[in-house]
């Protein structure tokens, strides 16, 4: 929903945290869930580790709103399927975070959401999604070699935002 963009990036920025340059992180340098190269890639030039730990909430929103929010039509989502569907586009992309919905809800998972995706939402119960949703991101989450580093609070990460999500819902 369009009143919900603000409040999805909060909780998505608690789960997120500050600045962080793990070595086991194929994201690399990241700061508020921003890798260097995404924010690179959004201002236009290289910046340094300085640069990164700069960033604020206010200076990742923008970016957050067109990449992700806009991407996976958060706007078009209903309550708490919007934060959790917004919440795995930063965290694994938007296109698998499109392609999760789509198997949740039954549609064929192209990784773009139009039309047939978002009727198919609209067929389902919310709580539905939420809950098919998050089972196949941890499945998916489970799977990747660095489970083992991060696995711990990824798990944790998924069953917050799932209960968020239901809270969302009432």
């Amino acid at each position: 929903m369009k009143e919900n963009f603000d409040s999805a990036l909060a909780a998505v920025l608690h789960h997120e945290g500050g600045f962080v340059n793990h070595p086991s992180d194929p994201g690399g340098m990241t700061n508020l869930g921003c890798t260097k190269r995404v924010w690179e890639e959004w201002v236009g030039h290289d910046v340094d580790e300085k640069a990164m730990r700069a960033l604020t909430p206010a200076d990742v929103a923008p970016l957050y709103k067109a990449k992700y929010w806009d991407k996976v039509k958060g706007d078009e989502l209903p309550d708490g399927v919007d934060y959790i569907v917004f919440d795995a586009a930063i965290n694994s992309g938007p296109g698998r975070a499109a392609k999760w919905l789509q198997q949740a809800v039954g549609v064929t998972a192209d990784g773009a959401i139009g039309p047939g995706t978002l009727k198919a939402v609209s067929g389902m119960p919310a709580q539905d999604i939420v809950e098919k949703y998050q089972q196949i991101r941890l499945e998916f989450l489970q799977a990747l070699p660095t489970w083992g580093t991060f696995g711990k609070g990824w798990g944790r990460r998924v069953a917050e935002a799932q209960e968020a999500a239901i809270k969302m819902l009432a």
